[in-house]
């Protein structure tokens, strides 16, 4: 099939959002579909190192100076998506897909649009949904006046209507979507890993001292944004509780923005304990991860998101600490520490758990490493393309 994947986000970057929307392009182009990106004129070209025929469609330039967009809600992005829309009406009309496979809230408004402008083609239009619209605004500050929060909601039960067919990343989104949406032609289509990216590394030792890692002490890895709706606030004040215990811990930190988190170490005094990592590349991810003992994802359920790096995690053979979620569990199974307390104690009790009782971080390690198998790529494009093929029947 020749597909048109919309997505309003300077792809490609080095975090969730985009390695979904790569990750899935790439097993779907395995699968033997065409694929073509409409994004923005900012983001980086996927490394030539990927042997990939996918074609990258951005806007133009015009008179938008911006090169640099952090995560998250951004007013200017108003402007690129009317941009965006027009890029797609064109690619619609010259490269004629059997399939738009639109990304976020943003693209399936103008995935929608542009359907409706081409109703004699009798497009199909997929709707991917990584998280909620409102809640992640909130998330980001945004949306105080309540007005303005009650339209945005009603904008939001308007869109996750749209499509042919969704699909959302986590069970909770699909959960929550599935009491408002129509049609009920929702499913959800978990992330996956490339386990093959952690076979054949250097021992554990070695990437520690080629990394500046202590390799006598327990280490925890984040690798994710830098941001309030990720939880990065339960870790640091984790990282403080533990620490105040003498535990003999270090923490490795990779993602981005770094100047909040760097004035944080410095303020309390936690450099010496804390191997700080910016930007991350996604490609440098396998290393940091093997790196470490255990995995921390301490995201919470408010937005509605789920989160690819547990599974990365799962990857290099890590239990995890994290919350207790219905995705988190779908992905981990027994190989995590789940804290039902919804706060910093609660992921600093997990990573105390691993670090007094180490045989547990081989036990639960063991568990993901072999759950990782299970959620493949490839298998998320296998059920995409079975929805592309009940749809075009």
């Amino acid at each position: 099939m020749n597909i048109l994947m919309i997505a309003p986000t300077p792809f490609f970057s080095d975090r969730g959002t985009h390695i979904r929307i790569l990750e899935e392009a790439l097993a779907l182009e395995k699968r033997g579909h065409s694929i073509s990106i409409a994004t923005y004129h900012i983001g980086k070209n996927i490394p030539e190192k990927i042997k990939t025929g996918i074609k990258i469609y951005r806007i133009p330039k015009l008179f938008f100076r911006c090169e640099k967009m952090g995560v998250g809600a951004d007013w200017r992005k108003l402007f690129l998506d009317v941009l965006l829309a027009f890029k797609a009406w064109w690619l619609v009309l010259t490269k004629k897909p059997d399939v738009i496979h639109t990304h976020l809230h943003e693209g399936a408004l103008i995935g929608w649009a542009i359907q409706k402008n081409f109703f004699w083609r009798k497009i199909k239009l997929i709707t991917d949904f990584h998280g909620t619209l409102t809640g992640e605004m909130v998330s980001y500050n945004y949306l105080k006046n309540k007005l303005l929060r009650s339209f945005f909601a009603a904008l939001e039960k308007f869109i996750n209507n749209l499509g042919d067919f969704a699909i959302t990343s986590s069970i909770e989104l699909k959960d929550e979507m599935e009491k408002t949406r129509k049609n009920k032609k929702i499913e959800a289509i978990l992330d996956g890993v490339n386990t093959e990216n952690y076979k054949s590394w250097p021992s554990r030792e070695n990437i520690r001292k080629e990394l500046g890692l202590p390799v006598d002490k327990t280490i925890a890895v984040y690798a994710g944004s830098f941001i309030a709706n990720k939880g990065i606030k339960y870790l640091l004040e984790a990282i403080s509780i533990i620490l105040e215990k003498k535990e003999n811990m270090y923490f490795v930190l990779a993602g981005s923005p770094k100047e909040e988190i760097e004035n944080y170490l410095k303020k309390e005094k936690l450099k010496n304990h804390v191997k700080l990592i910016s930007p991350l590349s996604y490609f440098d991810l396998p290393k940091i991860n093997k790196a470490g003992d255990i995995g921390i994802d301490p995201k919470d359920s408010s937005t509605g998101q789920a989160s690819g790096k547990i599974l990365q995690y799962m990857g290099a053979g890590l239990p995890l600490v994290c919350f207790d979620r219905i995705n988190n569990k779908k992905y981990l199974g027994e190989g995590a520490y789940y804290s039902r307390d919804i706060s910093a104690r609660g992921i600093a009790e997990g990573i105390l758990y691993f670090s007094q009782n180490p045989e547990e971080i081989t036990i639960k390690g063991n568990i993901t490493k072999e759950r990782a198998e299970n959620f493949s790529w490839n298998k998320s494009a296998k059920d995409i393309e079975k929805i592309y093929q009940c749809l075009s029947k």
